[in-house]
């Protein structure tokens, strides 16, 4: 699958960027270009994996099609992680959320399809399933593009699927490392509904996602990895024992664009999912499929779960496998 394979990774430098390249050096790749825009991370990465000769970087923005197009030849395997993720972030500027998670993935599957690239595997996330927030929605018409892109007229037999996973345990900006600065300053954490959960998984689990997918594509397929879930109030009430103080937040409200639960399948893709043991394949509309291994939309709001040890149990795995691939080390980095 990987053997002397030249593979692109776009937003190469975030979390994700730096799992799957981590885990792909481990395989007998014989490039990996990683595409992003800021010129620190990449200085940083380079320096964390000692000028490794199999690693090219590339400034640039998916939102160029003409750079886009430049890294692409030759490329055999793409990972699509570029992306403007944040909730509030996309719903203060909606129209650069829709140039980089709507056009730039555009751009993506216009130059994968002109350089015969063999497969496409982008990520999305839950909040793309009934979306209620622009970085959501423009994660829903990302999978669109994605999925329709296998019955483009143009296609020559690149496959294209998504990948859809929930809230990973200590990506950037995720709520862990937030909560831990709060704790860490002395300030009180702020939660913004005692009821709302999230699913949990560490970025190794997505970086298995994604191999799954790799692996198992066909074309149109979209790959769920099984995930426990917990309330936030309970991450919470982790990371105050972690830190040693005592159990306290104040609860602030939701924010705009916020759920109180995620889904990661919905009640319209049931008959078209199949249970793969640790994974679901959601098949795509267009393949006349019929299953009954899920019989319920998948929701954070079931199966949660309640006992703080379990939560514990995760988020030290999570600090395990993050401390491997983190690169916040750079010289740079000092300054």
């Amino acid at each position: 699958m990987y053997k002397n394979k030249i593979i692109l990774v776009t937003g190469g430098t975030g979390s994700f960027g730096n799992y799957i390249v981590h885990r792909l050096l481990t395989k007998d790749v014989k490039e990996i270009r990683i595409l992003s825009r800021d010129e620190k991370k990449q200085y940083d990465m380079r320096i964390h994996y000692k000028n490794n000769p199999k690693l090219k970087f590339f400034i640039g923005d998916t939102r160029d099609f003409n750079r886009v197009n430049e890294v692409m030849k030759d490329v055999d395997i793409v990972y699509q992680a570029a992306a403007l993720k944040h909730v509030a972030v996309c719903e203060m500027s909606p129209y650069e959320a829709v140039k980089t998670n709507v056009t730039g993935v555009q751009n993506v599957i216009s130059a994968s399809l002109k350089h015969n690239v063999k497969k496409v595997i982008c990520v999305s996330t839950d909040k793309a399933v009934k979306p209620v927030n622009v970085m959501g929605m423009t994660k829903a018409i990302q999978e669109r593009l994605i999925l329709s892109a296998n019955q483009a007229p143009e296609n020559n037999g690149t496959i294209f699927s998504v990948v859809r996973y929930g809230n990973v345990l200590l990506s950037r900006g995720s709520v862990i490392p937030y909560f831990r600065k709060l704790l860490s300053e002395g300030e009180t954490l702020t939660i913004t509904d005692e009821k709302m959960t999230r699913f949990l998984l560490t970025l190794e689990d997505a970086i298995d996602l994604v191999m799954f997918a790799t692996e198992n594509a066909n074309g149109g397929e979209t790959f769920v990895k099984k995930a426990p879930s917990a309330y936030i109030v309970d991450l919470a009430k982790v990371l105050c024992l972690e830190a040693g103080k005592p159990i306290d937040y104040k609860v602030i409200g939701k924010l705009p664009g916020e759920k109180l639960d995620e889904i990661l399948i919905t009640e319209e893709e049931l008959l078209r999912s199949e249970d793969m043991g640790d994974y679901f394949t959601i098949h795509p509309w267009w393949k006349k499929v019929s299953f009954s291994d899920i019989t319920k939309e998948y929701s954070s709001g079931f199966d949660i779960i309640r006992d703080i040890p379990t939560i514990q149990s995760l988020i030290v795995n999570a600090d395990i496998k993050a401390a491997e691939v983190h690169v916040e080390k750079g010289e740079f980095s000092k300054i």
